[in-house]
C-alpha cells in the first residue's frame, strides 16, 4: 500500500456567517468545481461529496468550505481519497435552482453521451457545460479507484423540514446508510429520471442523498458538515478518534428528533411550468395527509392526495419539476425480508413467472405483461429491488439497480 500525501484546495473561501442567521449570498468561480481534494492513500477508499447541485441550496458548498482547514490539519491521518465538489457553479452565483435545465435531472443516457469528456458535440446550455465539467471529474475519480467508492449528494428543502437521508435501493447503499442517525426515504430516485446519484450509483459507487433542512439556514450548514465528518469515519477514511465523532452524531440526532423512520416513496406529483402549480400553504415535510385531501392547485383546479400517508418535500419555490411526493412508513421487517430474498438471488428467478420476461436489451430490467401477471403486486418487485417503472405499449418494464450486493471496485 503506497502512501502519497496530496492536498489540493481550490476556490477556498471561508465564509463567516453569524449563528442562526440566514445566508445572504455566496459566490464561486465558474467551472471551479473542485473545492478540496485530499489524497492520503491513492489506492484507498474514496469519498465523493457533491454540494449545491441546485444553485439555490448553498449549505453543501459552505459546509465543505468550512471543513477545509481541519482536513488540512488531518492530512497525515487520511487513509483514502476525499473529493469535495461544487455542483452547478453558474446557478450558485445567481442563487437559482438552475439556469436552463435541472442539473439533478440531467444525467440521462442521452445527455451523458452528448456531454461526455470525449464528445465533440458542444451546446451553449448552461447545464450541458456544467455536466461536461463534472463528468470529467467523476470519470477521473471512478477510473482510478482501487477500492470502494462512496458518493454523497447534499441538498436542502424549500419547506421547513428536519434533515433526512435518501437511499437508492441497493443492499450496499442500505448498509452504508444504516450507520447514520437518520430518517430514510427509500426509493425516491426510482421515481425520478436522470438524477446525479443514480448515474454515479450505476457506475458502481455506494451512494447516499441528504436533505439537510430548509435552504438558507445555518442549521442546514451544520447538518451537512456533521454528515460529511461521519461519512469520513463510516467509510473508513478517518477514525472516530480523529474528529469529534460523538458531537457530530449527537448534532444529527438532535436535528432529526427521537423518532427515526424508514419511509417508502409511493407517489410523485410531477409538474411543468405550464401547469401553474401552487402548493397549499402550511405543509411541512412528513406531515400526515388523508386520501382526498386538497394539497395544491394548478390551472385545472384542485390536486388531492391519492392515498393516506405522509407528504414529502412540498414545493414552495418558483423552480422545480416535483410538486410533492407521498410516502408511507414501512417496518424494518420488510427491509430484512428484502435483504434475505436478494441474497438468495430470488430476483433472478422472476423472469420464469407467467407474463414476466427478461428485457431483450437491459440486463437489470424485466418486462411484465400485466394482463397475465396481475396476481403479482408491485410490492413483490419492490422487495427484490425492481423499483423503477415505465410503460411501453401494454408492457410494464421494471428495473433494479446495478451492483446491488457486490462492488466493482473493492479489492479481492
Amino acid at each position: 500500500m503506497r502512501k502519497v500525501w496530496q492536498v489540493r484546495v481550490r476556490s477556498m473561501q471561508i465564509i463567516s456567517i453569524p449563528e442562526k442567521e440566514e445566508i445572504k449570498e455566496i459566490s464561486i468561480g465558474e467551472s471551479e468545481h473542485m473545492v478540496g481534494e485530499f489524497i492520503g492513500d491513492e489506492e484507498g477508499i474514496s469519498l465523493i461529496v457533491l454540494g449545491s447541485v441546485h444553485g439555490n441550496e448553498p449549505s453543501g458548498l459552505i459546509a465543505m468550505r468550512r471543513m477545509l482547514p481541519t482536513l488540512e490539519s488531518l492530512k497525515d491521518k487520511i487513509k483514502g481519497r476525499i473529493y469535495l465538489i461544487a455542483g452547478n457553479t453558474r446557478a450558485i452565483n445567481k442563487g437559482a435552482r438552475y439556469i436552463d435545465d435541472d442539473l439533478n435531472r440531467h444525467w440521462t443516457e442521452e445527455n451523458v453521451e452528448r456531454n461526455s469528456p470525449d464528445s465533440s458535440i458542444a451546446t451553449n446550455r448552461v447545464e450541458d457545460i456544467e455536466q461536461k465539467e463534472l463528468l470529467e471529474i467523476i470519470h477521473r475519480i471512478i477510473s482510478s479507484a482501487k477500492d470502494e467508492v462512496y458518493a454523497m449528494d447534499l441538498h436542502s428543502t424549500s419547506a421547513e423540514s428536519p434533515p433526512f437521508a435518501l437511499i437508492g435501493d441497493t443492499l450496499r447503499n442500505r448498509k452504508f446508510a444504516k450507520n447514520f442517525p437518520a430518517t430514510f426515504l427509500l426509493g425516491i430516485e426510482e421515481q425520478l429520471d436522470g438524477t446525479t446519484l443514480e448515474y454515479i450509483n450505476n457506475l458502481g459507487a455506494v451512494t447516499l442523498g441528504f436533505e439537510a433542512g430548509q435552504h438558507t439556514t445555518e442549521a442546514a450548514i451544520e447538518n451537512q458538515e456533521a454528515l460529511i465528518w461521519l461519512a469520513l469515519v463510516h467509510s473508513g477514511i478517518l477514525t472516530k478518534e480523529d474528529i469529534d465523532f460523538e458531537g457530530y452524531e449527537q448534532k444529527l440526532k438532535d436535528a432529526m428528533g427521537e423518532e427515526l423512520r424508514i419511509v417508502e416513496v409511493r407517489h410523485r406529483h410531477a409538474i411543468t411550468e405550464a401547469d401553474e402549480f401552487k402548493m397549499e400553504l402550511g405543509y411541512e415535510n412528513f406531515q400526515p395527509v388523508k386520501k382526498g385531501e386538497v394539497l395544491a392547485f394548478d390551472k385545472h383546479g384542485e390536486i388531492k392526495a391519492k392515498e393516506t400517508g405522509l407528504v414529502l418535500m412540498p414545493l414552495y419555490q418558483s423552480q422545480g419539476s416535483d410538486g410533492f411526493f407521498l410516502g408511507r412508513e414501512i417496518s424494518p421487517f420488510w427491509l430484512w425480508l428484502s435483504r434475505v430474498l436478494r441474497k438468495l438471488k430470488i430476483g433472478d428467478l422472476m423472469r420464469f413467472l407467467p407474463g414476466v420476461n427478461q428485457h431483450p436489451v437491459e440486463e437489470s430490467s424485466l418486462t411484465v405483461n400485466t394482463r397475465i401477471a396481475r396476481i403479482f403486486p408491485l410490492q413483490i418487485f419492490h422487495l427484490l429491488g425492481f423499483r423503477k417503472r415505465r410503460w411501453r405499449d401494454d408492457k410494464l418494464i421494471v428495473s433494479r439497480r446495478k451492483h446491488d450486493t457486490k462492488s466493482p471496485f473493492k479489492r479481492k
